[in-house]
């Protein structure tokens, strides 16, 4: 059949989602650094975010890699419950709490991976068009997420001019938000701050609960601790449930949490979303809300993951070579922390407060022209506003040096 004169081609896509791009650009530039270690280049990738053995393998629980194979195969076939596996739920809810009074006031709902928490809490604690509040150095696709679901993100200086976190400038950010939108949703990443490696201390932890409970006052303040990384936290790090269960009591605190890092299942998109409330009937509009959010997103999860998972969080013998196994990777990235600081401190290098986790950043005056500086020498970091993120997760022990000598020449 002949082919007639075409007409002009009408986009079916919403002007907004139109010129959105594909690929994300850490993702990108890891793309980048493989290809250039195909072609025999010498290449440190230092840009995404996991954890790698020194010999270049991915790290691995092997428990839990047991626990995927002992799932029965009709439980991986079937449909997990809309909200989550009621046994996975509660094994993520001892392991945030413990059995006491804190998990008494915990709700939680499965989610794809932590990213899907993030999400979730989005949805549900900001109108269209609101802004997220988080800190000035945050993870790349928290304005993704905001933009996705038609909400804004507005940063506050994460660090004051002595390089503690800024707790005044969270107070006049969060003053702004609740005269102009009535309510704020603050994503805070600690322990293990993806991209610089802080993690707030005591100090600190008090005088964000005296800020959310006064500015809550004021309008409702809900805060959500991005967990992704605090199974890798320094020993002597500040423990934060005394924090969140005085925060309980006043507002709703929500936890992102996930098996990406802490289980070494980064692509079985196993997450949850944790809500704690003091207040019953809260927790109860909590479920209810949290469940209807699945349904019209995801339907469910994963039943394989979350069956691996919750066999790993509570048999005792899984969970014990999960412990044993978990510290083993803990020891090996804490021997690149002291490296990288070591070798830092002699370079001169400026960065913050750095005990543990997979990242640090160094700050610069141009993140994206250290990067390439760097790139062309081989080592791949990732460009921030004022700084570049080096993913110590994927750097073995043995290119530090070089990976510092590079950053100080990059600068």
């Amino acid at each position: 059949m002949p082919v007639s004169s075409v007409s002009a081609f009408h986009s079916g896509l919403i002007p907004r989602s139109s010129a959105r791009p594909g690929d994300d650009p850490i993702f990108a530039l890891n793309a980048r650094a493989k290809e250039r270690a195909q072609r025999g280049e010498d290449v440190l990738n230092a840009t995404l975010g996991a954890l790698y053995e020194d010999d270049g393998q991915l790290a691995i629980l092997p428990s839990l890699f047991e626990a995927l194979r002992q799932v029965p195969d009709r439980q991986i076939a079937d449909y997990a419950p809309i909200a989550g596996s009621p046994t996975f739920l509660a094994a993520v809810i001892r392991d945030l709490f413990g059995e006491g009074e804190l998990a008494g006031r915990a709700v939680a709902a499965a989610t794809p991976g932590g990213t899907g928490a993030l999400f979730m809490a989005l949805q549900n604690f900001l109108e269209p068009k609101q802004r997220l509040l988080t800190g000035s150095y945050y993870w790349g696709p928290y304005a993704t997420l905001a933009d996705h679901t038609d909400r804004g993100l507005e940063t506050f200086p994460l660090f004051d001019a002595a390089g503690r976190f800024d707790v005044g400038g969270l107070q006049a950010a969060l003053t702004r938000q609740l005269a102009a939108q009535g309510r704020a949703l603050i994503f805070i990443n600690t322990p293990c701050n993806n991209p610089t490696g802080y993690a707030l201390d005591e100090v600190e932890w008090q005088a964000l609960c005296e800020t959310l409970i006064a500015a809550n006052q004021r309008g409702p303040v809900t805060l959500l601790i991005d967990h992704a990384y605090a199974a890798f936290a320094a020993a002597k790090t500040a423990d934060w449930r005394p924090f969140v269960a005085r925060l309980s009591e006043h507002l709703t605190v929500l936890i992102a949490w996930t098996a990406s890092k802490a289980f070494t299942l980064y692509g079985g998109r196993v997450g949850a979303l944790v809500a704690l409330s003091a207040d019953p009937a809260e927790r109860t509009r909590l479920k209810n809300a949290f469940g209807y959010s699945c349904r019209g997103t995801w339907s469910n999860c994963n039943h394989l993951g979350q069956a691996a998972v919750a066999r790993v969080l509570t048999e005792p013998a899984l969970a014990a070579r999960a412990k044993a196994e978990r510290a083993r990777l803990t020891g090996l990235l804490e021997s690149r922390v002291a490296a990288f600081n070591a070798h830092a401190r002699r370079a001169g290098l400026s960065y913050p407060r750095y005990e543990g986790g997979f990242f640090v950043s160094v700050f610069a005056k141009d993140g994206a022209a250290a990067v390439e500086r760097a790139i062309q020498k081989g080592v791949f970091l990732v460009p921030l506003q004022g700084a570049v993120r080096v993913a110590l997760c994927a750097t073995p022990a043995a290119s530090v040096p070089r990976l510092v000598e590079t950053l100080a020449q990059a600068l």
